[in-house]
């Protein structure tokens, strides 16, 4: 058993604390069809990032905001299937909740959405596409959240299941664990995961009531 010690954990929030997958492909399925691109790759390609990046790629010379307004207003519709990902709920109730944060790609309201569908706890720090210049696989992301828990990026930890979230938390200089939830172990471990779990079984979060105390994470295989 491996054992971290850490002051802050960062969460991202589809595929690590929430499973929104069914969702997320009918909404990009849709728009990809109105546009005329493949769905699946389409789908591919906006996990993990802000949706405007992905509009932008896709669609040069567009009119962002409006089309975003369409994806953001078909993802907060759509909550059929929206689920707490197993353990992600007791292992959020186990921490002091000034000791961990969502960092998502998704806008607030959408995170807001989400987090209430699934009944998980809503965390004091949340640090969402609208509260950065440069989304993930950019450091902002992360480098903010471990601000805002008054920690260094080294001292945190983070929880990710895609390319562009791995490749922000190490940039940013945390110690990132993947899950496997959306990609194959190759994409993770391409990506630079420091470790690769394949759900929250595998994890035990031993804390203490004292502020100053480290977060101790036991991971097993």
């Amino acid at each position: 058993m491996l054992e971290i010690s850490c002051r802050g954990l960062l969460f991202d929030l589809d595929g690590v604390l929430v499973d929104s997958t069914p969702a997320v492909a009918r909404v990009w399925t849709k728009w990809a069809i109105a546009h005329g691109f493949d769905p699946d790759e389409t789908v591919r390609l906006a996990h993990g990032r802000p949706s405007i990046a992905t509009i932008r790629d896709l669609l040069p010379g567009a009119n962002y905001e409006e089309e975003n307004a369409v994806v953001l207003r078909g993802e907060i519709e759509d909550t059929d299937g929206v689920i707490a990902l197993p353990g992600a709920r007791e292992l959020l109730n186990s921490l002091p909740p000034a000791r961990w944060a969502v960092v998502t790609s998704c806008s607030r309201s959408l995170a807001e959405v989400r987090l209430k569908t699934a009944g998980l706890p809503y965390p004091q720090q949340v640090v969402t596409s609208e509260d950065v210049a440069r989304g993930k696989p950019d450091a902002e992301p992360y480098q903010k959240g471990a601000r805002l828990l008054g920690a260094s990026p080294s001292d945190c930890v983070v929880f990710e299941d895609a390319p562009a979230g791995i490749q922000a938390g190490k940039a940013a200089g945390c110690t990132v664990i993947a899950l496997r939830t959306t990609v194959c172990d190759r994409e993770l471990e391409q990506a630079g995961a420091d470790w690769i779990l394949p759900g929250y079984d595998s994890l035990v979060a031993l804390t203490s009531n004292h502020a100053d105390d480290a977060i101790r994470l036991q991971l097993r295989d």
